[in-house]
């Protein structure tokens, strides 16, 4: 399949769907209130699934191709895989009340330097930040439940892009620091401190 000269093969198509699915659960179980939701309020949770499938969808499917359309710029062969063990984490983690959320990555090949990589990395957090910010007039100019969803939207993308900062294993920002850390210090200070307010400063229910 080819949408605009982006090719996708058809286990890249699968695993998107199912990322986007399970994200979508695991975001809408954690901003219900946890596992308790489904036998106390299960009605609550339903109403904020689809809403987490907009907003959650969208900036898993955005902060993905940023990374394949980026590494295509640089002459590399990418596809999206899904990392299944970690979306069961990411569903039972929400269940639990906390969140991690790494649904898998884009793996490219081919000639890249350090700076190339470390852009790459950088284009799924930034594009998690635009439609952050994207998303915020829409929550102060909309009320009830269109105003819901984009305030739903801002704090998802910008917890997906201050968790994809963190500096740590296979994650973008341990790939930025590793390409340059004033690139890291700059992006992801603000990731963090989005992050931070999205988390604690945020309840919807």
């Amino acid at each position: 399949m080819k949408v605009a000269s982006i090719r996708f093969g058809q286990r890249e198509l699968v695993d998107i769907a199912v990322a986007w699915a399970a994200l979508s659960v695991a975001f809408a179980v954690f901003f219900a209130g946890g596992g308790r939701i489904l036998m106390y309020r299960p009605a609550a949770l339903l109403g904020l699934l689809p809403a987490s499938l907009v907003t959650a969808g969208l900036g898993f499917l955005l902060h993905e191709m940023a990374h394949k359309v980026t590494a295509i710029r640089f002459g590399q062969v990418a596809e999206f895989r899904a990392d299944y063990g970690m979306l069961f984490l990411a569903v039972a983690g929400a269940l639990a009340g906390f969140l991690f959320a790494a649904p898998g990555a884009v793996y490219h090949r081919g000639r890249a330097t350090l700076r190339e990589n470390g852009l790459i990395a950088l284009a799924g957090p930034v594009t998690n930040v635009a439609l952050g910010l994207l998303f915020l007039p829409l929550e102060l100019g909309l009320g009830g439940p269109l105003g819901s969803v984009a305030a739903l939207g801002v704090r998802i993308n910008f917890l997906l892009a201050g968790f994809n900062m963190i500096p740590f294993g296979p994650l973008d920002g341990n790939t930025v620091k590793e390409w340059s850390l004033a690139a890291f210090v700059g992006v992801g200070v603000p990731c963090f401190a989005l992050a931070a307010w999205a988390l604690f400063g945020f309840s919807l229910l």
